[in-house]
């Protein structure tokens, strides 16, 4: 992928009541169309003699796959809500499953988007939706007399500090967002005098979770 996006983090299952109805949501990152049919394939297998298992699931950077099922709630109750909400959502690449055994109380069609929407967020919820934002990864290679210097300025300036490494040289190692490159090296090799080498290492991706760099 080319540019920020948000995906979940990991596997999420969640158990909801709804008028006596049992409804299980599965929630599940995937890179694959593969991926999210063995994990479809698992869960119906599980609950073989549930009364439906509506699978739903996007791939790709734009949502070139796109697959859903109401499995035989009344159509577009079930799979096709749940598409919607992952889409408005921005989420991408991922596997739901909404599981229900019937209790015997008719929900109506209201009734059914609102149970499978909110069953299907509340899984993905649980998985941990996070962010995926691309970076450049930098080293600053400088004198120690100015490692206090440079360290204050990435820091009053927000940039990510992955790393600092220390030899005859101090090695900092800096994420940076790509539109702000240019500003970056501007503002290093001013506050350095041009005495700073700075090396673009490779682009990554990192993952933020409620505004925090999660590892992954």
């Amino acid at each position: 992928m080319s540019k920020d996006y948000k995906t979940l983090f990991q596997y999420g299952e969640v158990e909801e009541i709804i008028n006596k109805s049992k409804f299980i949501g599965y929630a599940k990152p995937i890179n694959s169309e593969e991926e999210a049919i063995e994990f479809i394939e698992k869960i119906k297998k599980k609950h073989w003699s549930a009364n439906h298992n509506v699978p739903v699931y996007l791939v790709g950077e734009n949502n070139e796959i796109q697959r859903y099922s109401d499995d035989g709630e009344p159509s577009g109750t079930a799979g096709v809500p749940v598409l919607e909400m992952l889409k408005k959502e921005g989420i991408k690449n991922l596997v739901v499953v909404v599981t229900r055994y019937f209790g015997g109380i008719k929900l109506g069609t209201g009734g059914l988007v609102r149970a499978y929407t909110s069953v299907a967020k509340l899984a993905i919820n649980g998985a941990k939706v996070v962010e995926k934002l691309l970076n450049n990864l930098y080293l600053i290679r400088i004198d120690y007399t100015l490692h206090g210097k440079v360290q204050n300025e990435l820091i009053n300036s927000e940039y990510i500090i992955k790393d600092t490494v220390y030899d005859d040289k101090v090695n900092i190692f800096v994420y940076c967002k790509p539109e702000k490159s240019s500003k970056f090296i501007s503002q290093i090799t001013d506050i350095t005098n041009g005495r700073a080498e700075i090396e673009e290492k490779e682009q990554v991706y990192l993952t933020i979770y409620d505004g925090k760099l999660i590892a992954d």
